[in-house]
């Protein structure tokens, strides 16, 4: 497992986080079991670009002040609720020889049938799976085929995942993954006159035409 590398600087506490985005840093807290808490801060760029293909479960090496070195996973990014840039960002430690806990997103493959032939449409139940494993052993996603789906009675389990080995997954084996489902409708009713409502007219004028309609008969 190639594990990326990024530079980051002891912060000054004197220094407002809201100054130091100003200046393209973002603030950053590094912590976990066996190590002391440390304020950082890094540069905005390169940790977006890394974050867009590590995302939270990949193993990162953080090189602190050029000197000491921490393998750590991305525990939590925190955005501006308006422009969606990342503001901060908790780095926490991990031993390589030691099992995590982490989620593993999901990536759905191929056509089902029960879309395609029956106009079904896939419900998604879950997005992201939780696994046990050492550090090395996780990866970015798992495949998750929609092919089996060929009617409305057919769905995805956890059990039917094709996971690696060393990854062990937490969740229910028998936990739905994705499955198809007919596209609601919304049928509107006709609206029901009551007898109360009809005119009396409405109910005269036939029995005229037909009382004299009986006379010319006659």
């Amino acid at each position: 497992m190639d594990i990326q590398t990024i530079e980051v600087q002891t912060r000054d506490l004197k220094v407002k986080g809201k100054d130091l985005l100003l200046q393209n840093l973002l603030p950053a807290e590094f912590y976990g079991k066996g190590v002391t808490n440390v304020s950082l801060q890094l540069a905005y760029g390169p940790f977006r670009r890394l974050y867009r293909t590590a995302g939270k479960n990949t193993v990162i090496e953080l090189s602190v002040d050029g000197k000491a070195k921490h393998n750590v996973l991305v525990h939590d990014i925190q955005r501006d609720p308006i422009s969606d840039k990342i503001i901060h960002v908790d780095f926490i430690n991990v031993r390589m020889d030691q099992v995590i806990t982490a989620k593993i997103p999901l990536k759905f493959i191929g056509t089902a049938k029960a879309v395609k032939d029956f106009g079904g449409i896939l419900t998604y139940n879950l997005d992201e799976i939780t696994v046990k494993c050492l550090p090395k052993d996780l990866i970015q996603s798992i495949e998750v085929s929609v092919e089996p789906i060929v009617d409305l009675h057919s769905f995805v389990r956890v059990k039917d995942l094709s996971v690696p080995t060393g990854i062990t997954v937490v969740n229910p084996p028998e936990e739905v993954v994705v499955t198809a489902v007919l596209p609601k409708e919304e049928v509107e009713a006709a609206p029901v006159v009551a007898a109360a409502d009809v005119p009396a007219t409405a109910v005269a004028a036939p029995v005229a035409a037909d009382a004299a309609a009986d006379a010319k008969k006659k």
